[in-house]
């Protein structure tokens, strides 16, 4: 790794060059009445126009940005006039996708030029005035290593590994400056490997050469990132795929894979995320590489099992070919490059406030379990009927460089695919409030409907022994006790069975997931105590895991819980986390027992699994003395970030997670 480079980032020397946008903004583009697909072609060339070129020391894989500030394309009037007839997404602007850059790679952009509207070679034009600027300043500087890379791409097609990176970091710059985000990076090793090996046969590069030509363009992906919008700061989606299968049932992962789990390993920023796809047969060497990244802290890599994604996928709708060829979007949803346009995070169900409306509405008049668990049906499908007829007409912002990079003429208005997901929010605290209910009111009576009700609606206030008993004594799910695991799988195989044939309004699927995002906190706000014990203002546990006070024997249970309900069912993703003592890794056998841990997870049928190495007491230390650990790295939910530049609510809800050992 190029230390001189990685300081020089790290210390954000570079935001001296930063300067505002001047120019045009919305309400004079509003005035003129200026189509909104010329209007981000215009606001794209005036960015690139007044971008400063600047060559990093000793950097390899240039571009970055210098203008801040850039101005939305419409007025808040004008918004809100869209807003009165479409459903807006989030900003409005597109985002979670993952585009060709494969095919745009190898052509080159004057070739990508040749059937794009006026708007999208507008910005091609731009951009290129842009790279040639590039281009001469490298050469006033004496580097004519990256003016004769600038001189071939992004114009022409990369021959080499070294343009073919440029090429990637340029394009993945621009989908930024136009105003998309969360743009991900896609199978990284399959579309780089041609490169990759035409250079290490042809004695272009050495394998150690073509390494720091990677942890280069791993250090770009951290230059502009504080720029990128999300939840929080490391919240951009700037994640990669590795290894997987192909269409035929093929293992790609190669050398290259592994050089970028190492260079992850070494770098140690949020950015890329790492991803790796394996299944039942993936060799235990992967395992171990993947859980060596795991031990440096990152929250890296998150893993997606082809064994049960691919059919999952196939299931529904996905053609085998381009199922063979998922990625992931920002956190952990599954899309599919080039020919996606898929909305995987459009909404979200609450387990725990369909239990908590049934409860309410039912449990003091139900008279046996079967009979609540209609109550908890009625309710899932009104709530799920509900959010699925408040998303009609889902309009975007135009993206004219987004459409040069995929499968489509205006990717804003579809594509080959065109589904919805839906997260699936605190399974554990649902499937543990039945497994108490049945317990406790049906089995051994030990409460009536009318007290339990009370008793939550109290926060469990006027009911200390019952909440001592949900609390320390009641069947969690992680436990493996055999309760909790039933109700989760009728949870989620009747939130798939509800969704399964609807269509929305682009005419795809919804499909049904496990994820929490931002929901974990937000949820748990809209409702009080729940009936498993959780207290009113206690976050839900991350993802797909245990809640957070469920006392489980260790990660084995767990796995064994969360790995009973049919997973090929919520193809939306969402992830089982664990959180790992970080002083684990330090025994001779530690990452030998993760990855061990990690190959049992696949061969259970689990979907996906992130993993989290921590030292509480460092993460409360980073708290009371934040300017002490400025790259203390933890993972949220689908991401990585610096943990003192969290907000309070998030470093708390990491130090809540229960750390387990092997």
């Amino acid at each position: 790794m190029n230390s001189t480079l990685y300081t020089y980032i790290t210390e954000k020397k570079h935001h001296a060059w930063r300067h505002p946008f001047t120019g045009m903004d919305a309400g004079m583009w509003a005035e003129y009445s200026v189509p909104y697909r010329r209007r981000m072609a215009e606001r794209f060339s005036m960015l690139c126009a007044q971008e400063e070129p600047h060559i990093l020391p000793e950097q390899k894989i240039v571009f970055m940005r210098t203008v801040t500030d850039v101005p939305d394309i419409l007025t808040e009037a004008e918004w809100a006039e869209i807003r009165r007839t479409h459903y807006i997404h989030e900003s409005g602007y597109l985002s979670n996708l993952c585009p060709d850059y494969a095919d745009v790679i190898r052509s080159g952009l004057l070739a990508a030029k040749n059937h794009a509207d006026a708007a999208s070679a507008a910005e091609i034009d731009a951009l290129l005035h842009l790279v040639e600027r590039y281009a001469a300043t490298a050469r006033a500087e004496g580097r004519e290593d990256i003016a004769d890379t600038l001189s071939r791409v992004p114009a022409y097609g990369a021959r080499t590994f070294r343009e073919a990176l440029q090429a990637l970091r340029i394009y993945h710059w621009a989908l930024w400056a136009e105003g998309e985000y969360h743009n991900t990076l896609g199978r990284f090793d399959v579309y780089m490997k041609p490169y990759y090996e035409y250079d290490i046969a042809n004695g272009i590069l050495t394998r150690e050469e073509a390494y720091e030509l990677i942890c280069d363009f791993f250090l770009s992906c951290n230059i502009d990132s504080d720029l990128y919008p999300g939840i929080q700061q490391g919240d951009n989606g700037q994640s990669l795929m590795l290894g997987g299968v192909d269409a035929a049932g093929k293992s790609v992962y190669s050398e290259l894979s592994a050089l970028c789990l190492r260079a992850s390993g070494e770098i140690r920023l949020i950015d890329p995320k790492i991803n790796l796809r394996v299944n039942a047969d993936t060799p235990d060497e992967v395992f171990l590489e993947g859980s060596r990244l795991t031990a440096a802290g990152l929250g890296f890599p998150q893993y997606s099992n082809d064994d049960v994604v691919i059919p999952a996928l196939e299931r529904l709708g996905y053609s085998h070919r381009d199922a063979s060829d998922y990625s992931v979007a920002a956190c952990w949803e599954f899309i599919i490059p080039r020919v996606g346009a898929d909305i995987a995070n459009i909404g979200a169900l609450s387990f725990p406030r369909v239990i908590d409306k049934a409860v309410h509405a039912d449990l003091a008049l139900a008279e046996t379990m079967e009979g609540f668990w209609e109550s908890v049906r009625r309710v899932m499908r009104e709530e799920l009927a509900s959010i699925m007829d408040g998303i009609r007409d889902v309009w975007f912002v135009p993206a004219p460089f987004m459409d040069v990079l995929t499968d489509s003429d205006d990717i804003t208005k579809g594509a080959k695919y065109n589904n919805f997901g839906l997260h699936g929010t605190g399974v554990a605290c649902a499937a543990d409030s039945l497994a108490a209910i049945e317990k406790y009111q049906f089995t051994d009576h030990f409460r009536s409907g009318g007290e339990y009700l009370r008793a939550v609606d109290s926060d469990f206030a006027e009911d200390t022994e019952l909440l001592v008993k949900l609390r320390r004594e009641a069947p969690k799910f992680g436990q493996d006790s055999g309760t909790p695991e039933k109700w989760a799988k009728r949870l989620l195989h009747e939130f798939a069975s509800i969704l399964s044939g609807e269509k929305n309004c682009r005419g795809g699927c919804w499909r049904a997931g496990t994820g929490t995002a931002m929901y974990y906190l937000w949820h748990s706000d809209e409702i009080g105590a729940s009936p498993d014990g959780r207290r009113k203002g206690e976050p839900l546990g991350t993802n797909y895991s245990a809640s957070l006070f469920a006392k489980v024997d260790g990660p084995v249970s767990v796995v064994n819980s969360f790995t009973v309900p049919d997973l090929r069912e919520t193809a939306n993703g969402g992830p089982l986390t664990l959180e790992f003592q970080q002083k684990m890794f330090d025994a001779p056998d530690g990452v030998e027992k993760v990855a061990q841990l990690v190959h049992y997870f696949i061969r259970r049928g689990g979907h996906q699994l992130q993993l989290n190495a921590v030292n509480r007491d460092t993460l409360l230390d980073a708290q009371a003395h934040p300017e002490k650990y400025p790259h203390l790295i933890v993972r949220v939910w689908g991401w990585s970030a610096y943990f003192v530049e969290l907000d309070a609510c998030y470093q708390n809800q990491v130090l809540r997670r229960q750390e387990y050992t092997l």
